[in-house]
């Protein structure tokens, strides 16, 4: 007897390193496939392997203790029985729950991609529609989810009236802790519906200024031109300034000679800047000389102004600069350096 005790637990034992061994070259296999950075594995192929794997090691877990226990095959048998008398009871539930979920991730899709079109429709006020759509996107998602899980619980028998009850208990206490948070949705809804800014608009809140890239019902997040993003609670915003809202200015300020004639350089950069509006469209009305702006120590201090669409006047001003360096080297009209003139008296 002992001698055909020892004999089995040799060859369980002999089995077991076996199937370890084989796990390990499986997980070793699988680290060099997918580790290897030159080898080029389609997806497909990817989830084919992963899913094999996983069979694998299901198979070879049952066979580890199968070799250590011979009652193991009757446990999986009654397993199965139980878990298949259950599933048959239960077969109407399962069947409406699936419906359920599929009925509700379809309606969600429908209208969140209604949402994405609405938004994406090109018009003047494309800005403001992406806007409400994020928004309503967002609430659209909540709903739906809350609404599809209290219809699931009641699919499965239990009572959702008291559910329902309990939230609204459960939204009294949350709304009485939370003040902030509601102030914070309240302020978002103000932000929204009254125009304060949209998505895409350009603006400057505490100091930091950049693209709205984001409005929730709680935050809103700006895009620095860095690259930087910044959140703000909405019910932290208490001024903010909004350059998108109307056209801006493009100011180009610079400096002649006092024995230069200001009406000659007027007239040459007005004859001459309109000339870039070919190669800037956001230009909304050509560049113009204005004026002298101020009498310096070393130089008459003339304005270029030209309109433009909003937050598009940067480049338009380095453009401008360039074309009056151009057009006072040409003309071989003195641009002024800091200097000192020293007087000596008789």
């Amino acid at each position: 007897m002992l001698n055909v005790y020892f004999a089995n637990v040799g060859l369980n034992w002999g089995l077991s390193i076996a199937v370890v061994v084989f796990l390990i070259a499986l997980f070793l296999l699988e680290a060099f496939l997918f580790k290897k950075k030159d080898l080029k594995i389609k997806q497909w192929l990817i989830l084919t392997i992963y899913i094999v794997n996983f069979i694998l090691v299901i198979g070879a877990i049952f066979a580890l203790i199968y070799f250590w226990n011979d009652s193991f095959i009757d446990d999986i048998k009654t397993f199965f029985n139980d878990f298949g008398s259950s599933i048959e009871q239960s077969i109407s539930h399962i069947i409406w729950t699936i419906v359920t979920v599929f009925v509700s991730a379809f309606v969600l899709k429908v209208l969140r991609l209604s949402l994405r079109k609405y938004a994406n429709k090109q018009d003047k006020n494309k800005k403001r529609k992406m806007t409400i759509a994020k928004i309503s996107s967002s609430i659209i998602l909540y709903t739906g989810l809350i609404i599809a899980g209290l219809i699931i619980l009641a699919i499965w028998g239990v009572n959702v009236v008291p559910a329902l009850a309990g939230l609204g208990i459960v939204g009294i206490v949350v709304g009485l802790g939370a003040q902030k948070f509601i102030n914070d949705l309240i302020s978002g809804f103000f932000i929204v519906f009254e125009q304060h800014y949209d998505v895409g608009d350009v603006i400057e809140v505490d100091g930091f200024k950049g693209t709205v890239t984001d409005i929730g019902l709680k935050t809103t997040r700006i895009k620095g031109w860095k690259g930087d993003v910044k959140i703000i609670s909405n019910g932290n915003i208490e001024s903010v300034i909004n350059y998108s809202k109307n056209d801006s200015v493009a100011i180009i300020d610079f400096g002649i000679a006092y024995k230069e004639d200001v009406d000659k350089v007027t007239a040459l950069l007005n004859k001459e800047l309109p000339a870039l509006k070919k190669d800037f469209p956001q230009i909304k009305e050509v560049p113009q000389v204005i004026g002298v702006m101020n009498l310096n120590t070393s130089s008459v201090d003339m304005r270029v102004i030209a309109l433009c669409k909003s937050e598009t006047h940067y480049a338009v001003e380095r453009a401008v600069r360039q074309k009056i360096k151009e057009v006072l080297d040409v003309n071989n009209i003195e641009i002024p350096f800091p200097q000192v003139v020293v007087h000596e008296s008789n």
